[in-house]
């Protein structure tokens, strides 16, 4: 059976768990670690599964030039009406082409200076398939690969912090869930994706965990204490043991 993505009835509820303390950290902690490891200056950045585009206008208001390619029509027409608003003082570029990551090399080529791929991992049956595109994609000799997915050694932890312990107990040694968008999604394990990345050249930079504490909060919005819960989760999601057991980890690898 052929991969499948988020469709476009989901892109609602994604869109609302972005105004959510666990929506808003995790593009926070994302966008700090991208920060952390992108290099400075005009470079070519690829968001594979960008849907709405949160962290693809982010880049390139400065000064990036952005593709997203996301298979949903409806992210991506949210994504043009927030960068219709926003493109008059951005410093860079945003082009936004429908078509799977698993084709990304036949639609848009490679040689890119950044390839990211966040959330999908989670709604596919074979992971491998796209890793691999993702790594064909990356520019050698520096190309950087950014992949956020769920962590599989720690789906029992947001059942077990909610107070559901037979839930916790089920899942404990699964490797899929019903998430909170409603569908099955698939948790992976990060050795499994690197090994997956070194096949196409590519070598861990650093690994981060996100969501190592909050992610059993639903649907509470940030509040006044959001930069403090920002750097909490920062500090322990760049160390173990606390960033082992966080909901989802945030790879970055790069083409040696």
């Amino acid at each position: 059976m052929k991969n499948s993505w988020v469709g476009g009835s989901l892109s609602t509820d994604y869109i609302h768990h972005a105004t959510t303390l666990r929506g808003a950290l995790r593009q926070a902690l994302v966008a700090r670690a991208l920060d952390t490891h992108l290099p400075p200056g005009p470079l070519r950045v690829l968001d594979v599964g960008g849907g709405t585009g949160i962290q693809a206008l982010r880049l390139a208001a400065r000064g990036r030039a952005v593709t997203v390619l996301d298979p949903d029509p409806a992210m991506l027409e949210h994504a043009a009406a927030r960068w219709k608003r926003e493109r008059a003082t951005a410093a860079g570029t945003l082009d936004l082409i429908e078509g799977r990551g698993e084709d990304a090399q036949e639609l848009v080529g490679d040689n890119w200076d950044a390839v990211l791929c966040h959330g999908v991992l989670m709604y596919l049956q074979d992971a491998g398939a796209l890793v691999a595109s993702l790594g064909r994609c990356a520019r050698k000799g520096g190309g950087l690969v950014s992949i956020l997915a769920k962590n599989a050694d720690a789906l029992a932890m947001r059942p077990a912090l909610e107070g559901s312990p037979q839930e916790a107990l089920d899942v404990i040694n699964r490797r899929s869930e019903l998430g909170k968008l409603g569908v099955e999604s698939r948790a992976h394990r990060r050795t499994d994706i690197e090994r997956c990345l070194r096949e196409q050249g590519l070598e861990t930079v650093q690994w981060y965990g996100v969501r190592v504490f909050t992610d059993h909060l639903g649907d509470t919005p940030p509040g006044e204490d959001f930069s403090a819960w920002l750097d909490l989760e920062w500090v322990a999601g760049s160390r173990s043991p606390y960033r082992d057991v966080a909901r989802l980890f945030h790879l970055v690898s790069r083409h040696a």
